[in-house]
């Protein structure tokens, strides 16, 4: 193979970005709105978000020097689909970064590179992964690893950062193989919680910008989107679309159920009537119920993605989660306090009937109902708390039931 380049010098990715891309509009447009540099401090490649908010791939040259044209092709992809995929803004499970959910966030990448990766990459219904289906989610295939015999002694609390690829705390690296590319950036390990969230709000708004005007460019010069299949093409355009931050609305209907409980106390002095009557101490709570439909119609990625966002809403609120089909698994009902983490479980199969997750929370006075649902059943009888309905973007299109609830939709 032929590299322009003299010898002793270093191989330019950037200088071969469009040779490589050239049968990929979608991703050539958007590597032009994403800095490549050299780092030889990491063994592949990898992303991340810098100081200001930027994104940027960082490479070792003779790692991509080494590789041959449909690698080095694919490589880039996977590194853009890490972006597009929202890996490195969010989506992060509670336990936060680990090596498991690195091998879980290159699983779901590769699904969609089966046969453009160098050998090393970890890749669905091959070894050791011959047992996981292709095309899954990132969520899907962490749930998947959590539960894998064979990598029962990740579980510890090493810290799993094996030769600088996959980099992550927690889980440890005993069997789990390394990833291709380096994760160390994704986390801005060097900032406070606020910051760090803060960072990638940011970077996901430059994010969302640099992929509608990648969108935008293929769309006025016709040249189309490459191999990017239609459901990762679908995904990339509701991205961009403008939408409610469904999580801020998860949290505002928490707040809006709340209710004051009063008391008196001699120490707080009454606003109204000073020295003459005791003040009031207010604490506000609220008795969230969140309903999860377990019908067979429900897949298991869907399960997957509301136990993420259930471990998400944690962080501000207790709730009671009631698993139901066409009645309630009472057994398998529990209170999910708040800072608490779980994984997904299913624990029915059935049909759908909401009137039973209705009449339970009817019947114990809660302040607040959340159904998280396809939304495949008649509508249920009237709910005794305000109840909102929260489902995926492909079953709010055409719900079995219109309503005048609040209807939140999820996307992933």
């Amino acid at each position: 193979m032929s590299d322009d380049k003299t010898p002793n010098e270093p191989f330019d990715l950037n200088a071969h970005t469009y040779r490589l891309l050239e049968s990929e509009p979608f991703f050539a447009s958007l590597s032009r709105r994403i800095n490549k540099s050299i780092m030889k401090s990491i063994p592949t490649a990898g992303v991340r978000i810098t100081e200001q908010g930027q994104f940027e791939m960082v490479y070792n040259p003779e790692f991509f020097e080494a590789l041959t044209q449909k690698e080095r092709s694919g490589v880039l992809k996977h590194e853009f689909y890490h972006i597009i995929f929202e890996h490195v803004t969010g989506r992060l499970p509670p336990e936060g970064m680990t090596k498991m959910w690195n091998i879980a966030t290159d699983l779901a990448i590769n699904s969609h590179l089966m046969d453009e990766l160098p050998e090393q990459g970890c890749f669905p219904s091959r070894k050791p992964f011959e047992d996981y289906p292709v095309g899954q989610s990132a969520e899907f295939y962490f749930k998947m690893l959590q539960e894998d015999e064979q990598f029962q002694n990740d579980k510890g609390d090493g810290e799993g950062q094996g030769e600088g690829q996959g980099d992550g705390e927690g889980q440890g690296g005993d069997g789990l193989p390394d990833s291709l590319d380096d994760h160390s950036g994704w986390g801005g390990e060097h900032l406070d919680e606020e910051q760090r969230q803060a960072l990638r709000d940011v970077a996901q708004e430059r994010l969302k910008q640099a992929v509608k005007d990648a969108v935008e460019e293929i769309n006025s010069n016709g040249r189309g989107w490459g191999t990017i299949g239609a459901d990762t093409r679908k995904a990339i355009q509701d991205f961009i679309k403008p939408k409610v931050n469904w999580r801020k609305v998860l949290r505002y209907f928490i707040k809006t159920s709340q209710r004051a409980n009063k008391r008196s106390t001699p120490r707080r002095i009454n606003k109204r009537f000073p020295y003459i009557h005791s003040g009031k101490k207010v604490k506000r709570t609220a008795k969230i119920a969140i309903s999860i439909d377990q019908s067979g119609s429900v897949s298991d990625a869907m399960l997957a993605l509301f136990f993420s966002e259930l471990s998400g809403l944690s962080k501000y609120a207790e709730f009671t989660v009631i698993p139901f089909d066409t009645e309630v698994a009472e057994k398998e009902v529990f209170v999910w306090k708040k800072g608490a983490k779980r994984t997904w479980e299913r624990v029915s199969c059935g049909g759908t009937n909401f009137d039973a997750p209705t009449s339970y929370v009817n019947e114990r006075k809660f302040d607040g109902h959340i159904i998280l649902t396809d939304m495949e059943a008649p509508k249920p009888r009237p709910s005794k708390c305000q109840r909102m309905w929260a489902t995926t973007p492909e079953y709010a299109e055409n719900p079995y039931f219109s309503t005048n609830e609040r209807m939140l939709i999820m996307d992933q």
